[in-house]
């Protein structure tokens, strides 16, 4: 590559030199068994596991308090009391924003099965830190939904307890549909977000990061809780059947693993594989070795 060549692809665009000099990161490796010896890595933990609490705590209650200020049944109640489906929007979208901005300097602010299980097939984590983070989040939604009912059991058994299933009007085709769709979004906007080239070229979005992030789960959440009461998240929907543990609970539960684990996978591999073009660069460089 000629001098000429490489000054022009240092150019951040109109003729300037860009703020930073971008180097792509290495991949994780895809089972790191020195990470066990860390400290580091057991506080990443205790956070995903803490943050998944905190997440499931303050959104199951905020369910049952809607359902039980519009319960019609209740005299004085009418169906447009409490918070109504965007204030149960906002609830998630708003703890994911908090939670998010609070971890990611720690775990990467997680809290999900579902991007832990994409930021893995993009190479982001390891094997042994996947696994152990989804074991983390699923433990502290379990704790987190349990704490809910601790504090209103009357309400949580008399209101579904927070748990997802398939609402009547719709199949299970459509539900898992909108689980893939709603995962997918949820996935794609956290690859987007925590780009390193764009936080290498834009110093102001790293900060920002956890604000699409929480505003993708708002989004999503008001377009599928008529559907499945949106999942996206296999923890928080494991939590809440664990919890409630009903048959109709579990009847629909797989529905809500499946869902967003093929969402998370197809946006790893659209952002991973199209927009960055990964697969296209390796083989480029593998020709050009040749």
């Amino acid at each position: 590559m000629t001098k000429d060549v490489e000054v022009e692809e240092q150019r951040g665009g109109g003729g300037e030199y860009s703020a930073k000099d971008y180097h792509e990161p290495p991949p994780a490796p895809f089972f790191d068994a020195e990470e066990l010896t860390k400290w580091s890595f057991y506080r990443a933990l205790i956070a995903e596991f803490i943050a998944t609490l905190l997440f499931l705590y303050i959104t199951i209650l905020t369910i049952i308090g809607y359902s039980h200020q519009s319960d019609t049944t209740i005299k004085g109640n009418t169906e447009c009391d409490g918070v109504g489906i965007l204030g149960i929007a906002w609830a998630f979208g708003g703890m994911i924003f908090i939670l998010v901005y609070c971890t990611a300097g720690i775990s990467g602010g997680h809290i999900n099965p579902a991007v832990t299980f994409g930021l893995f097939l993009g190479r982001k984590v390891s094997l042994v830190r996947a696994l152990l983070y989804i074991v983390a989040q699923c433990a502290g939604a379990i704790c987190g939904t349990g704490l809910a009912k601790g504090f209103q059991k009357a309400y949580f058994d008399r209101y579904g307890g927070g748990a997802n299933f398939v609402h009547s009007g719709y199949n299970k085709g459509t539900a898992l549909g909108a689980e893939i769709i709603g995962t997918f979004v949820l996935v794609y906007t956290v690859f987007s977000a925590t780009d390193p080239k764009r936080n290498a070229r834009d110093s102001h979005v790293p900060v920002l990061a956890p604000l699409p992030i929480g505003f993708a789960v708002f989004m999503v959440h008001l377009a599928t809780i008529p559907v499945t009461g949106t999942g996206i998240n296999p923890a928080r929907s494991f939590g809440s059947a664990v919890i409630y543990n009903k048959d109709k609970i579990w009847d629909d539960h797989w529905i809500f693993w499946v869902g967003p684990i093929l969402g998370a996978a197809a946006a790893a591999i659209y952002h991973e594989h199209i927009i960055k073009a990964s697969a296209i660069k390796a083989l480029g460089s593998f020709r050009s070795n040749n």
